[in-house]
């Protein structure tokens, strides 16, 4: 029976990832996952599905109860910061900084843009509406290759901004909290070093990359044929103006961090979108549109991750995985390395660093931190090796990123997988090496 239960693990992992692939709602293949796992391991099939205790409608619930606010004030806040213009302002300011008549300078300038706006908590896929139509000018006078609009874009966002730096305010560095007892700023000179090996390898891979796509004679148009631009709003605040929400969010973060306040991510949004609601009042037609979109944007990514979760908690508690996380705990050396195992597996299987964590930690953290490990390093390591391979064809950030680009997987997918995988690689080396020293 245990190798029938693990069979169908494994086949549900397959499947899981296929239907992704091909384009299915995480939303109801999850539970119908979950079924195949419970059948094949012989559990109470309604407890299993239902049940008021280790359930999967419990781990999604769960998860929803601990996380609905932070998803909902995130986006609110992202919101506010691109209906009123917020987020061009900052993006026009890097851009005059970094000047725009240097290849490498217009790339740098796009990793700053992409690394400010989603420290001061504009999501991923809501970045990708921002800075896209900005860029697409700068590369196309320039005549820069399209495609390597995912190397800086993809470093500033979904790299060391996600999992790395202490006290980002990240849904993804909030979610160990919650299990570990930990703050934002969990194991800070582990997160600085894998930041500065992170950026480090992503620079010099935008620099290779340009110059290899010189040498070829690769241009503009070989990437996109479509030269339109969206229209730029004149009418926007001042990069002054506009940054303050991001740096009081920052602010409160860190030090009530430090000082261990409780739930500090939602003071900390909740501050941030007062401040934007009175700064970029001018701005905005109709606040109630904003709150309203921001609100209702929150609901998908926040079902969706709470589906892996749910999906997760049916996994771990089958008997099969026993076979699995035998096989996990007995790898030998120290225990970051079994753990950053799991979180680089199941990180393959979900495409998901939020749901990844969540389910990595209910399944291992009683487990390690009885063995003895520094829950702090456990939250960073545990944290950036569940990015690690996020960057596979059916992410759902990399889909959206190919839609809103025009670009093919062949043509985008390379420069997204380096950037993301290898960056984080070398993150994640830096961040084992150290947190062996000093933990």
């Amino acid at each position: 029976m245990e190798m029938l239960g693990l069979f169908g693990i494994l086949l549900s992992i397959a499947l899981i990832i296929y239907l992704a692939a091909k384009g299915f709602n995480i939303i109801y293949v999850a539970p119908l996952l979950s079924i195949l796992i419970i059948v094949t391991n012989g559990m109470d099939f309604f407890p299993s599905i239902i049940g008021k205790e280790a359930s999967y409608m419990t781990g999604l619930g769960g998860f929803v109860i601990n996380m609905f606010a932070v998803f909902m004030l995130g986006s609110i806040l992202a919101k506010y910061m691109e209906k009123s213009g917020a987020a061009q302002s900052i993006a026009s300011k890097v851009i005059s900084i970094t000047g725009k008549d240097n290849a490498y300078a217009v790339l740098i300038g796009v990793f700053l843009i992409s690394t400010l706006l989603t420290l001061g908590g504009v999501t991923l896929f809501v970045l990708l509406f921002v800075l896209i139509p900005l860029a697409k000018p700068l590369f196309k006078e320039l005549n820069i290759p399209w495609n390597l609009i995912a190397i800086p874009s993809m470093l500033g966002m979904g790299t060391f901004t996600m999992t790395m730096l202490p006290g980002t305010p990240s849904v993804q560095n909030v979610i160990p909290t919650t299990y570990l007892g930990t703050t934002l700023t969990a194991a800070p000179l582990v997160g600085i070093i894998a930041t500065i090996a992170t950026i480090a390898f992503g620079l010099w891979y935008m620099k290779f990359e340009l110059n290899r796509s010189r040498k070829k004679g690769l241009t503009f148009a070989d990437f996109c044929e479509d030269d339109s631009v969206s229209e730029v709003r004149k009418d926007v605040p001042s990069f002054i103006v506009s940054i303050l929400p991001m740096l009081t969010l920052i602010t409160i973060v860190v030090v009530g961090s430090i000082l261990k306040v409780g739930n500090i991510i939602l003071i900390g949004l909740v501050a941030a979108i007062l401040l934007s609601a009175i700064l970029f009042n001018k701005y905005l037609p109709k606040q109630k549109v904003v709150l309203n979109e921001g609100a209702s944007s929150s609901i998908t990514p926040l079902f969706f991750t709470a589906s892996t979760i749910g999906y997760g908690v049916v996994l771990t508690m089958a008997p099969g995985f026993e076979v699995i996380k035998n096989l996990i705990l007995s790898i030998p050396g120290n225990p970051l390395i079994s753990l950053t195992t799991a979180a680089v597996a199941i990180g393959a299987i979900t495409g998901s660093s939020s749901g990844t964590i969540g389910i990595v930690l209910g399944g291992f953290a009683d487990t390690y931190l009885a063995a003895g490990v520094d829950p702090e390093a456990m939250h960073r390591v545990g944290l950036i090796a569940s990015s690690l391979v996020n960057a596979l064809p059916h992410s759902g950030v990399i889909l959206t990123f190919l839609a809103l680009t025009g670009l093919t997987q062949k043509q985008g997918f390379k420069p997204l997988f380096i950037t993301m995988t290898g960056s984080i690689f070398f993150g994640l080396i830096a961040a084992l090496i150290s947190a062996f020293i000093i933990y």
